[in-house]
């Protein structure tokens, strides 16, 4: 089990500002001879071999992209299915199937759909990467790691048929042509004030699929693949002790500049994420209307691989925005990214123990911001989900809106398992044994009712105690203030 001295110091990373190293001001203590020249204001590093640039990441672009693709088509459904279509057993589960194992061979020609304004430079998938797809990286899936799924089974979803996060998202898919095959044949199912449920992938449990599906897939492929594999310093050879010796083959950059590059595309910014505010981060979601884009280099089209902002980096902008006490979860992720490249781009040849040290803390830097917003968010769907429970009863409450706030905060809150350096390590099991495995709804006992939001308070201490937030930050009782 992780020691609580490790979780405190993760914690207290994130105190310090924008620009600051743990380690201090020394730049020999950073690993830089000269730490303003050679970090640069872009993540634009120069190859040592030819001159051109470096960074590589576009199997994660490619994944962050399918993640969108996904998402879309569960929220569609409910049209088609309303529309006219009746599908047979097997067809909901195939077409997610084939969003997840996503083939290139059969749809890499296809156009990728992906919401960019100006248009996309990349028009199909091939173009943004060949050979990818969600659920050979899922946790569990990819051989590398050593999380808490890996030795223990999957903690936080108690099923006789899920022992792996890939064991969830099957069972996750079965529901949700359950609910479609039901629902094209008239059986809508009602929610608990008697009204019909609005949405095909919501059951009357109070589980949200699309949500959940969205939100795991994210933390199981994105930040499991980041904190787990390519920042993990465990196995020799891989990750942060991935060789820096000399080019990989056919390639113009190193084993360990590529790993870092990995882990910094799946956390989801733009090379130019310094030049991005907070609100225009925070307001880069939605399935139209996106603003988390610069046409940087101004060739009037949106580059998916280094101009579009993806998941956990929307998110950490959501949280900063949000923020009654200042968070700077954005800025602190994106200098810990900018200067851990920099420092491996300084190093010809394999890193002394030093600078592996100062590479490690940058990691830890990083990785400490990115999960402590997925934390944050945490806390945002508690406040959410107490919120919708206080207006049980009342002309405010909203069933679908309620469901979907506590999916949220379920499937993020799964992938918090996937860091082995977790501050919740500990806490992690009796976090979600708080959460449970569906909200308490409104025809619950009053007693249950009371009893379920005394949980969701001490699982919001249980977050605010783990990485150290402001008492600010977390609201009040009611859920209300805070994130």
């Amino acid at each position: 089990m992780l020691a609580r001295p490790r979780a405190l110091l993760l914690a207290l990373l994130l105190l310090f500002p924008l620009g600051c190293s743990p380690l201090g001001d020394d730049d020999d203590s950073a690993g830089l001879d000269d730490d303003d020249d050679a970090v640069p204001s872009t993540y634009a590093f120069a190859s040592r071999y030819d001159g051109a640039s470096s960074v590589s990441y576009s199997g994660q672009t490619m994944r962050q992209a399918l993640l969108v693709a996904f998402s879309s088509h569960v929220a569609d459904l409910t049209e088609r299915v309303d529309g006219g279509w009746v599908p047979s057993p097997g067809d909901v589960v195939a077409e997610l199937t084939a969003w997840y194992a996503f083939d290139s061979a059969s749809a890499g020609d296809r156009e990728h759909g992906v919401p960019t304004d100006p248009a996309a430079l990349q028009a199909t998938w091939d173009d943004i990467g060949q050979g990818k797809d969600l659920r050979g990286k899922l946790a569990g899936n990819d051989p590398v790691g050593h999380s808490l799924a890996y030795a223990d089974g999957l903690i936080g979803w108690e099923h006789a048929d899920v022992a792996r996060p890939d064991d969830l998202v099957l069972l996750w898919f079965a529901q949700v042509e359950a609910l479609c095959i039901a629902r094209a044949n008239g059986a809508t199912p009602a929610d608990p004030t008697g009204a019909a449920i609005p949405r095909a992938a919501l059951s009357p449990e109070g589980l949200d699929l699309e949500q959940l599906l969205a939100k795991f897939l994210g933390v199981a492929v994105a930040f499991s693949q980041g904190a787990d594999d390519y920042l993990d310093d465990d196995e020799p050879g891989k990750g942060l002790l991935s060789d820096h010796s000399a080019a990989e083959e056919g390639e113009n950059f190193t084993a360990l500049e590529h790993a870092w590059d990995e882990a910094f595309g799946y956390f989801g910014a733009p090379r130019d994420f310094g030049d991005y505010s907070d609100d225009e981060t925070a307001s880069a979601g939605g399935r139209a209307d996106w603003q988390g884009m610069h046409d940087s280099d101004g060739d009037g089209a949106i580059d998916l691989r280094s101009e579009r902002l993806f998941g956990h980096a929307v998110n950490a902008g959501k949280r900063d925005r949000g923020a009654v006490a200042a968070t700077d979860f954005t800025g602190q992720a994106w200098r810990a990214f900018l200067e851990g490249r920099a420092l491996i781009n300084s190093v010809d040849g394999p890193l002394t123990a030093d600078q592996l040290a100062a590479l490690a803390a940058h990691r830890d830097a990083a990785v400490a911001a990115w999960e402590a917003a997925l934390a944050a968010t945490a806390v945002h769907y508690i406040n959410e989900v107490l919120v919708d429970m206080a207006a049980f009863g009342g002309a405010d409450y909203a069933f679908a809106d309620h469901a979907k706030h506590w999916s949220e905060l379920k499937g993020f809150t799964l992938g918090l398992q996937f860091n082995p350096r977790s501050p919740l390590h500990d806490d992690f099991a009796a976090f979600h044994d708080l959460l449970g495995q569906a909200p308490v709804l409104s025809d619950a006992d009053p007693a249950a009712v009371t009893a379920y939001a005394e949980a969701l308070l001490s699982a919001r201490a249980l977050l605010g105690a783990a990485y150290g937030f402001d008492a600010a930050n977390l609201g009040d009782v009611d859920g209300h203030g805070g994130w």
